[in-house]
């Protein structure tokens, strides 16, 4: 009875991905995330790659997310939707873009040195965001779409890490991101703090490193403690580079030590003794 009922759920989907009403394929693209298993994502596979060219971008984004939740489930059988998904990176519709990152990142994850090539697509696309040439619906408290921002800087984090070449090619962009970094609101901040992340992560660069802890050190100076607390992280991992770009932010680190918080009195007097 399972069995038969597996299959009338794949034959649905299979006719609901070909409807020319492009609600209908949403719906089947919204059910298959949910009900497809590792055993029956060969049967509709097909089906929803055939929606990554679809002329309505809200299907394009739904395939893009099937296909990532169908990686999750079965990498060996979409293995070869590599390019598929480099090809969706370039897509019109940020929304598009977007949800290909979310599944980009963890394919980077698993193995980063097969997706070097697309250093300078990340950079440029992270560039665009920064200069706030995306659509102001993706805005967030007056941030240029701070997710995808976050996201791109997660990725670029894990493709610098220790390649010279391909860190050389963030090192401007990155820049720029500190450069319009809004320390007002917590987005902002956000979004500066995987900046500084990332910098402790790829291939070191002096000028990079130095930006990141003048910036860093207002976040010490701060009167939240979930400020303190993150720039004692950040400015630890910068410690672990290379403590002189640390060294003259040393008394912003030592007044960390008059806050009521044990954890983050215990923090700081590890990062005082790596200092």
């Amino acid at each position: 009875d399972q069995n038969e009922l597996i299959l009338l759920i794949v034959n649905t989907l299979q006719q609901d991905l070909k409807n020319d009403n492009h609600l209908i394929v949403c719906a089947a693209l919204n059910a298959v995330c949910k009900l497809v298993n590792a055993e029956t994502i060969p049967a509709l596979l097909q089906n929803v790659v055939d929606q990554l060219s679809h002329s309505k971008e809200l299907v394009r984004k739904k395939a893009v997310i099937a296909l990532h939740c169908f990686n999750q489930r079965s990498p060996a059988v979409c293995a070869h939707l590599q390019s598929r998904f480099r090809q969706m990176l370039c897509d019109k519709d940020p929304s598009v873009m977007s949800a290909t990152l979310c599944a980009l990142y963890e394919m980077i994850q698993v193995d980063p040195t097969q997706f070097r090539s697309l250093v300078p697509s990340f950079v440029n696309i992270l560039k665009q965001v920064v200069e706030h040439r995306l659509p102001k619906t993706y805005d967030y408290h007056r941030v240029p779409a701070p997710f995808v921002q976050i996201k791109l800087l997660k990725i670029l984090a894990l493709l610098g890490a220790s390649n010279k070449s391909s860190s050389e090619h963030m090192y401007s962009t990155l820049t720029e991101v500190l450069r319009r970094g809004d320390l007002n609101n917590t987005i902002g901040n956000a979004i500066l703090f995987e900046c500084a992340k990332t910098i402790t992560s790829i291939y070191p660069n002096p000028r990079l490193l130095e930006t990141s802890a003048e910036i860093i050190a207002r976040f010490l100076r701060s009167t939240s403690h979930n400020l303190k607390y993150i720039g004692i992280d950040a400015l630890g991992a910068i410690v672990r580079i290379n403590a002189k770009y640390a060294v003259e932010h040393q008394m912003a680190v030592i007044d960390c030590l008059e806050d009521p918080d044990d954890t983050l009195k215990r923090k700081t007097m590890m990062l005082l003794y790596r200092m």
